[in-house]
């Protein structure tokens, strides 16, 4: 997923408050439950994926010895950079959701289909496909989240 891509998301959403003039729009129930259990998914197969790079890290390069180590790392280490984009598609959920009064009501398919084509392991891809990849490959717990994470596809795809 481009790095561009969540201000690119939030762009669309103003922008759809423009042409709609200054009306605010609430979310449909519907497609608020749907994301929101998109969000759930994510946040179970984002804490097994900095699990996974933890004992990766801890493996390959030093013990982690607290939890503010372990925070440091996760924001500013390039080892934990690939998982940026999780967390901030996550972010930008949670601020949609939690919203009062949202600029627009988001396109709750095309949030959805974002998060599919980011969460789409490949060897060849870019670098959060690459390495969710080698994820895969070296962790079990990783294949396991992934798959709960297409049953959560498949329930708020529709």
């Amino acid at each position: 997923m481009a790095p561009d891509l969540i201000p690119a998301l939030r762009t669309h959403i103003a922008a759809a408050n423009v042409r709609g003039g200054l009306r605010c729009t609430q979310m449909p129930v519907d497609a608020h439950h749907r994301l929101n259990d998109l969000r759930v998914g994510l946040l179970r197969l984002h804490a097994t994926l900095l699990a996974s790079e933890r004992a990766s890290y801890e493996r390959d390069v030093e013990p982690i010895t607290s939890t503010g180590q372990y925070l440091n790392l996760a924001m500013n280490d390039p080892w934990f950079a690939w998982l940026r984009d999780l967390s901030q598609f996550i972010v930008m959920l949670d601020e949609l959701l939690d919203a009062k009064a949202p600029e627009a009501a988001p396109d709750a398919d095309q949030l959805i289909a974002r998060a599919r084509e980011l969460i789409s392991p490949s060897d060849t891809g870019g670098p959060f496909a690459r390495r969710y990849f080698e994820a895969m490959q070296r962790d079990p717990g990783v294949i396991l989240a992934h798959r709960d994470m297409m049953k959560v596809f498949a329930e708020v795809e529709r």
